[in-house]
């Protein structure tokens, strides 16, 4: 296995150590033989596991849980390095610097007393303030929604008209290369910038942002990701991006600013600001805050397509692990306000005070169901598009030719299309099937390492044929394709190219090269439409006669939103079939290259833009077959690519199916999108798994699925759990909890309380406390001078331990002299006194069930006397997963 020296994240806190440091861990078993054991995972020696029995803590066994904290830690105890040129990675890893949140309360007697106190008209109170809450996370989101879609306009309508301009006079008097050079500068500028803040301000604000907040919301956390500064980064990242012309849409960074927006406004405060509001004090704790960036994901769904229905489900089926269903009506509230919010002031912004028609940043517009209606005989066509989605596209090489048919002539292009109308008037006929060929294309998409397939050879054929080369490729491919590519060039970014500067100059040239593939298709199209009757924002004459524009350019010169909107409405016969095949080839490796760049966007609507194109493309092709049949309408089944391309790359079912029906306004296609998602998710999860959860395993994130391997039946919590375990005494010396803290030895963020005893009988399992409380409790010096003293203290209450959430200090910061080192610390009032504990012989599945479902940070595993034996912790469970041959365990490693 290699060691990683440093690997780039999502918070750009990159860890630096020596590179020849082996920095892998196994977990040691209980029981193995003393020569195959691994060094343990806080960096200890064998001499900490061989710690003395009457030492002041107790360690229990042979192997130490690390649940590291990243508040905790002095960034200014690490010397700087040097960045090195390739960073060793490999996916079956599983980070040690991510750490888990606290979704389980503590059930101290601190927070009893207060429960206590709270009589029914306080529990009340705190029942509006949630609701007071959701309804300002809808106003807020809604608002943040409004200022991103007005600024888009505005710049890339500026930029737009600029670059029409130039073209309109240059193509007069030629020298179009300057038109070039100024749109190539233009979306390079602008992408730059965007990047630039990103890489060097707030790393964790890059992408759609939407699998941090999974993981956020699977219980771990990934730093800085709910910050104000974060929320500033993504807001001016998406509109850069997006007017910089890149393949990306800013609707899926709005999920992440709802739910920064609802971390924020739920805790009465800001930490970047150093402002404390005073107000919502209760809800300081990872449990409400979770329940809160649950509703603020879903207002940022609903602000995006405006589908509030959709956003509670999206919340549900992809971000919430944990649900209850108090909490539906709420969410549903906030994603309601949202949505009310962005139509309101979006009405006024286009004068229409009272015209409540715009309900997200993306209208798809109505369908008329009169005359785009589907029937029965379509139902198979539909499930074949979910399975096109993800594979199913003929691939045609027509060379360089014209047909006797038509004066058409064009260079040999490799086009993506399904049974199209030729240009020369013919539809082209299977020629054959090849299944070596689609084998070995197939294999070497999911497996680029291996050797590409042979080229496809055109034989001779008679003028009276088209001369092609069709082959049906098997499988998931396009979704797969676009996955399995992803994935490769991720795994590159993460190898070479996680230096900041190198980041920011990748994304620029991106938009360069983007700017560049978008006029040359523009430049050798001669697709002409009339402009007479049509929608396009900016029609290009170019080449075209008087009263038309270019068909090529109404796809690539718009925002993403506009070009989806255009493919679902415009009438039969806007896009020649030529057209839409070049543009779905280019824009497919366009999207795929410019995910997983170092600027704030999203996939969602690149991903719409592709399955629209090749489903109207099927629908051109559908139509001509048909004899221009009434229900062969190209826009029905551009809407129904659109669906099985975004299900196919994100594999979501049930939420999108409601937001594709929210969006347009038509309950009548529900049946045939859900059709078509089910079908994509199903193909695609055959080859690889979703872009959001690849993106989480390559960042080594423990994420925990909902349910255990199902193999995994055979391991017990003896075989899981990590040893030893540092526990504390009920009593204990300040000096002691101080060198337990400080140690490197013991970075755990939980300690089990254990009683009294002398070194004669094993202490048994009393509580469980946490590392934030204790450096509370030593801040605020609660410790008495001698322990005949009693409890002669300052009274603490939760009130203190809100007000350090969520940056508790760090052990250095907090000053002990030696007098008060001799002092005693009772942590019978602050430990929880019933934590959650397992029996040695439990099963794993059984384990990650109690796990997974109350979302547990800590678990301690004990004997039939309830003596502590081990602990189970997030990263124990997570490392085990089912691979193609097995059950396999991932390395642990400190990056």
């Amino acid at each position: 296995m290699a060691n990683v020296s440093k690997k780039v994240s999502w918070s750009g806190r990159d860890l630096d150590d020596d590179e020849a440091a082996p920095l892998l861990r196994r977990a040691a078993r209980p029981g193995a033989p003393v020569g195959e054991a691994a060094p343990l995972l806080n960096g200890a020696g064998p001499a900490a596991a061989r710690a003395s029995p009457h030492s002041a803590f107790f360690r229990i066994g042979q192997l130490s849980s690390v649940e590291l904290d990243d508040e905790l830690l002095d960034p200014d105890m690490d010397p700087p390095h040097p960045f090195p040129r390739e960073i060793p990675h490999n996916e079956k890893l599983l980070s040690l610097k991510y750490e888990s949140l606290d979704y389980d309360n503590s059930e101290n007697q601190l927070f009893l007393e207060e429960e206590r106190r709270i009589n029914h008209t306080a529990f009340r109170t705190v029942e509006i303030k949630r609701w007071v809450i959701c309804a300002m996370v809808g106003i807020l989101t809604g608002l943040v929604a409004c200022f991103i879609d007005i600024v888009v306009e505005k710049l890339a309508g500026l930029k737009y008209r600029l670059v029409k301009d130039n073209i309109d006079r240059f193509t007069e008097r030629g020298g179009l290369s300057f038109s070039l050079l100024l749109w190539a500068a233009l979306n390079a500028a602008f992408v730059l910038l965007g990047s630039a803040i990103v890489a060097f301000v707030e790393p964790v604000a890059a992408g759609s942002g939407i699998p941090q907040i999974k993981c956020f919301l699977n219980g771990v956390k990934i730093p800085h990701v709910v910050r104000l500064k974060t929320l500033v980064i993504k807001v001016s990242g998406v509109i850069l991006s997006v007017v910089g012309g890149l393949a990306v849409g800013k609707e899926g960074p709005m999920i992440h600013s709802g739910s920064v927006i609802a971390a924020g406004i739920s805790q009465g405060r800001s930490t970047s600001l150093k402002r404390d509001f005073k107000i919502f004090e209760y809800f300081r704790r990872d449990t409400e805050k979770r329940d809160f960036v649950s509703a603020g994901a879903a207002a940022g769904v609903s602000a995006a397509f405006g589908a509030p229905v959709g956003g509670v489900l999206f919340s549900l089926e992809e971000g919430a692990s944990f649900w209850n269903q108090f909490l539906t009506w709420r969410i549903f509230f906030a994603s309601m306000i949202s949505t009310f919010t962005l139509n309101f002031v979006l009405s006024i912004y286009h004068g229409n005070a009272w015209d409540l028609s715009s309900p997200g940043l993306i209208n798809f517009g109505r369908f008329d169901t009169e005359t785009m209606v589907y029937v029965i005989h379509e139902i198979p066509i539909f499930i074949a598009m979910g399975v096109v989605g993800k594979d199913g596209h003929r691939l045609q090489a027509w060379p360089s030719c014209r047909s006797q048919r038509s004066s058409w002539s064009h260079p040999c292009w490799l086009s993506w299309v399904a049974g199209e109308a030729h240009p020369g008037g013919r539809s082209s006929a299977w020629l054959g099937t090849a299944p070596q060929l689609s084998h070995s294309v197939l294999g070497w998409a999911l497996h680029p390492r291996a050797s590409p397939p042979a080229p496809c050879h055109l034989a001779a054929f008679p003028e009276s044929h088209t001369p092609t080369c069709s082959f049906l490729i098997p499988g998931g491919i396009l979704g797969a394709v676009f996955n399995a590519l992803n994935y490769w060039l991720t795994m590159f970014r993460i190898r070479y190219v996680h230096r900041p500067c190198l980041q920011v100059v990748e994304a620029t040239l991106v938009a360069a090269v983007t700017a560049t593939a978008a006029f040359v298709l523009i430049y050798s199209s001669r697709d002409c439409q009339p402009l007479r009757g049509s929608s396009v924002s900016y029609p290009l004459q170019l080449f075209c006669a008087d009263g038309e524009y270019n068909s090529m350019a109404a796809a690539f010169f718009n925002t993403p939103e506009k070009s989806v909107v255009s493919l679902f409405h415009d009438p039969p016969g806007s896009y020649n079939p030529v057209t839409l095949g070049l543009f779905t080839l280019v824009y497919f490796f366009l999207a795929c290259w410019t995910y997983g760049l170092t600027v704030s966007a999203g996939v969602f609507i690149p991903s719409l833009l592709i399955g629209a194109a090749w489903g109207r493309l099927f629908g051109i092709s559908l139509s001509y077959i048909t004899g221009a049949a009434v229900w062969a309408d190209p826009g029905k089944y551009a809407l129904m690519g659109a669906a099985a391309q975004l299900g196919g790359i994100v594999r979501m079912t049930l939420s999108l199916t409601v937001i594709m029906m929210e969006a347009t306004s038509n309950v009548t296609y529900g049946f045939p999108i859900m059709l078509v998602l089910m079908t994509a998710k199903i193909v695609g999860d055959v080859f690889i798994e979703g872009l959001y959860d690849m993106h989480i395993q390559l960042q080594s994130v423990p994420f925990l699925h909902w349910e255990a391997p199902v193999t995994s039946h055979s391991l017990t919590a003896r075989e899981v759990m990590s040893t030893p375990v540092t526990c504390l005494r009920r009593r204990e010396k300040v000096g002691v909890i101080v060198d337990v803290l400080s140690s490197t030895a013991s970075n755990h963020n939980g300690f089990p309380v254990v009683e009294d005893a002398d070194g004669t009988q094993p202490a048994r399992l009393q509580g469980l406390i946490l590392r934030s409380q204790l450096i509370v409790l030593l801040k605020h010096k609660v410790f008495v001078e001698r322990s005949s003293m009693g409890l002669l203290r300052r009274r603490l209450r939760l009130k203190d331990f809100r007000d350090a959430y969520p940056r508790f200090p760090p052990i250095q910061s907090i000053h002990v002299s030696q007098d008060e080192r001799e002092c005693t610390m009772d942590l019978s009032e602050f430990m929880n006194p019933s934590p959650y504990t397992v029996p040695q012989e439990a099963s794993l599945p059984r384990v990650f069930k109690l796990f997974r479902a109350l979302g547990l940070r800590h678990l301690v595993v004990v004997d039939n006397c309830n003596q502590v034996v081990g602990m189970v912790t997030r990263k124990d469970l997570a490392r085990y997963r089912l691979g193609k041959g097995g059950l396999e365990e991932l390395s642990l490693a400190q990056t």
